[in-house]
């Protein structure tokens, strides 16, 4: 996959891992079209970077979705990456009295599954009129080894990692040439991450330059960081990979 030259929508833009990759993209000669829940913040991170566009949109909303889509076909029809990322996690005791754990469960399904699968149906018509094009799902290291107080986001990217395999499939298998890639990132220095400890976690630029690194190289799977040695531990000990997971929190 190229590197330059591309138009590229990233969800939850705005801040974080998005960002990040917004701003490599976007000096590597990339226009880049950022898209968030906050008008604010967005056009708050896009007076900090070059060649990119701000437009507000909740993903979660089908109306927002569809005013995107009809935006992108219209202003942007060179669109040839979507990236994925936006989402949402609860950190919660599935035991606490009054839990809610339901609530949680469904806005996070929502969020990191049901919205990507909705955003990338909408979009496909798009990308695949593209010589090249690629769909990158912002997957996570619990997609292998779920997380006890993060019970439904472990679930919801076990969803979306399952989705990304099949969407890969059935793409490799068709007429058209655009790539699927799955980038998994362990605990990250975020705001996002921060109820959690993300202060302990890797810096975000990382997993951007990671990402980058595997276009150049066509590399559909990206184990950021610990995930690495997650997966590695999954295969030889799917029991010992989950002790590993759930021995600090």
């Amino acid at each position: 996959m190229k590197t330059s030259k591309n138009t590229i929508l990233v969800t939850g833009g705005g801040s974080g891992i998005g960002f990040e990759i917004a701003k490599l993209f976007s000096q590597n000669d990339n226009h880049v079209i950022i898209t968030g829940r906050s008008e604010e913040k967005l056009k708050k991170a896009a007076s900090q970077l070059t060649n990119v566009t701000a437009i507000a949109a909740d993903i979660t909303k089908e109306e927002d979705i569809n005013s995107l889509v009809q935006r992108i076909t219209k202003d942007f029809p060179n669109l040839n990456v979507l990236i994925n990322n936006a989402g949402n996690a609860s950190y919660y005791d599935v035991l606490a009295p009054n839990a809610d754990a339901f609530s949680k469960a469904s806005d996070e399904i929502n969020t990191n599954y049901l919205s990507i699968v909705r955003l990338t149906e909408k979009l496909l018509p798009v990308l695949n009129s593209q010589p090249e094009a690629a769909i990158v799902n912002v997957s996570s290291i619990v997609a292998f080894a779920p997380n006890k107080v993060l019970i439904s986001y472990s679930a919801s990217k076990a969803a979306l990692h399952s989705y990304t395999l099949s969407l890969r499939i059935a793409l490799e298998r068709s007429s058209f040439s655009t790539q699927v890639y799955e980038i998994m990132p362990p605990l990250v220095n975020t705001e996002f991450s921060k109820e959690i400890g993300g202060e302990n976690g890797i810096s975000p630029e990382v997993v951007a330059q990671d990402l980058f690194n595997a276009f150049k190289e066509n590399h559909f799977e990206i184990h950021v960081g610990q995930t690495a040695d997650i997966y590695q531990l999954s295969l030889a000990s799917p029991k010992d990979a989950l002790l590993a997971m759930n021995s600090q929190s």
